[in-house]
């Protein structure tokens, strides 16, 4: 997938949708210096393109007694396809695993969970160790979060 180049008013545009998704064209365009009609196709282009990949609504966790987040790293001895394959299908069928990425280095899978409470991350993880044989799992639990974003820096 090639680099989209993005000019002063699409980083301009983006970062307003990161901020509020729920801005008109018309709070938009004002804002950038657009008519609606050249900043409502700028739009078009990067959800054609794939660079807005969708619009969500983001919760408050703490509001919804999710007050815990916890930190996984996984090790396995078997790196084979299948078993790569037959644990992202059962990691991604719990919702708690707001993150998941495969990594290098000295551990082979991270995980981010939000959880109620401690008891609460017990019963994933009783789930996490019956999907696939792992040879490790170790658990962090976060004491504050300082910095937590979905917006993306933009390139010059």
């Amino acid at each position: 997938m090639e680099n989209i180049i993005l000019d002063h008013t699409d980083r301009k545009i983006l970062n307003l949708l990161q901020q509020d998704a729920t801005l008109t064209v018309a709070q938009i365009a004002d804002q950038v210096g657009l008519s609606q009609t050249p900043c409502w196709k700028r739009i078009k282009r990067f959800e054609r393109e794939g660079l807005i990949k969708g619009r969500v609504t983001l919760l408050d966790r703490h509001q919804l007694g999710l007050g815990v987040i916890v930190i996984v790293t996984v090790k396995t001895a078997d790196h084979s396809d299948q078993w790569l394959q037959t644990f992202a299908e059962g990691v991604s069928l719990i919702p708690e695993v707001v993150e998941f990425f495969r990594m290098s280095g000295d551990i082979d899978y991270l995980l981010k969970i939000v959880v109620r409470d401690i008891s609460d991350y017990d019963r994933i993880y009783r789930k996490l160790t019956k999907i696939a044989k792992l040879s490790d799992v170790s658990s962090s639990f976060a004491m504050q979060e300082i910095k937590s974003t979905t917006v993306l820096p933009l390139p010059s």
